[in-house]
Formats: structure tokens, sequence, C-alpha cells
């Protein structure tokens, strides 16, 4: 890594927001997603978390990236389910890329998306193509380390990250699921994007609108 840029001040706050904005306003469509390829119960949790995340922010009042997201992995742990853990374990990884007084930089950001990523395939046993949230993750952590290294700017680094997950996310409509409930209904769930690589995607989103203040598209989904 190369790059020792410190992303913005308030980023985790302004990342953490628009998780909660962009999956928030996702939830109906990433719930349908999960009813057509798994057991439907995905936009459910999703809504769980986010209440429980907001009472954690209206209790403790976080003022650092890690408090930001500190609130939000306690709040996706709280939830039941496969989804909730697995993004319990992934927000607390993202929550360590910085000590408890300071910004991320670009490359501690990249390294504990790629940490995340190692925590999900660890408990979750997914392996890329097996259409899950790795399917966006894997390539949204190859594009934000390859971008580090040739010492791209945070916004675009973030915004090629994205792009790789959204493209990624896109393609599980076209693959037969071999994890999770999707699995259990074989090629039935092709055609359907998997609600956790879009998730993912939508997440990493939000890091880059955190960083450039664009908004994030999450029409694609449907």
């Amino acid at each position: 890594m190369t790059s020792n840029e410190t992303l913005p001040d308030d980023f985790g706050r302004d990342f953490i927001r628009g998780v909660h904005e962009h999956l928030g306003g996702a939830a109906d469509a990433l719930g349908d997603l999960d009813r057509r390829s798994g057991d439907g119960d995905f936009g459910a949790n999703i809504r769980t978390a986010l209440k429980l995340a907001a009472e954690n922010i209206e209790a403790d009042a976080p003022s650092t990236y890690r408090q930001w997201g500190s609130a939000m992995y306690m709040a996706w742990l709280g939830v039941g389910g496969t989804s909730g853990p697995l993004f319990g374990m992934f927000f607390r990884d993202l929550a360590k890329a910085a000590d408890d007084q300071a910004e991320p930089t670009l490359a501690q950001f990249a390294e504990a998306l790629a940490a995340g990523q190692a925590t999900i395939q660890k408990y979750g046993e997914a392996k890329v193509g097996d259409k899950t949230m790795v399917d966006a993750l894997d390539p949204a952590v190859a594009a934000l380390r390859s971008a580090v290294e040739s010492s791209t700017s945070a916004g675009e680094a973030l915004a090629a990250a994205e792009k790789a997950a959204v493209e990624a996310a896109r393609a599980t409509a076209e693959t037969t699921a071999r994890r999770g409930r999707a699995s259990y209904v074989g090629d039935a769930a092709k055609g359907v994007i998997d609600p956790g690589a879009a998730a993912m995607a939508l997440v990493i989103g939000a890091a880059r609108a955190a960083v450039d203040g664009e908004e994030v598209d999450a029409g694609w989904i449907g």
C-alpha cells in the first residue's frame, strides 16, 4: 500500500448514515429478491438492524469513526438469521480501521474491508461464485487495493470499488447458488440478483458517497 490519504473529517458519521439511508431505502427490493431466492427475511433483518443502529446512535451519541462503526456492528449482531452475524462481524472489522480518535486512511479502510471479507468467508464458508455477498465484496476489495497501490484519490478509488461491486452483484443473477438458502432452490433462483451481494454493493456505495457526496444509485436492484 502506498496511499496514506486520510478519509475526510466525519467520514464515519457520513458513511454510517449513508448505510442507514441506502440499505433502508432498498429494504423492500432486497427483501423481494430474498423471497424469490431464499427465505424472504432479509428485508425484515435490514429494518431491524437499522432500527437498533438508530437506537445505539441515539443512546451513545458517537463522535468518531470507530464509534459510528460500533453502533452499526452491534446492531447487526442483535439480528437473527444468517445475515445478522455476518454483517455484524463485517462492520466490526470495518470499525477497527482506525483508532478511537481518528478517521481511517484509505489504505486502512481497504485493509479493513479485506478483513471483513476474510471474516465473512471464515464463518460463512462461501467462495467467489457461490452467489453470496462475497461475490460483490471480493472484486471491490481487489479494486480498492489496486487503486490504493496506484495512489488514486479516495473518491476515485472508492468509486472503482463500488463499480466492481455493482457489476459483480448484477452478475449473480446468472449464477446458481451454492451457499445459503438460495442453494436449496437451485436453478430456480437464476435471474435473481443475490440480495446479500446487492446489499454489499450499497454499503460500498455509501462509503464512496461519504467521500464525494454524490448519490448512490440503487435503481439497478429492481
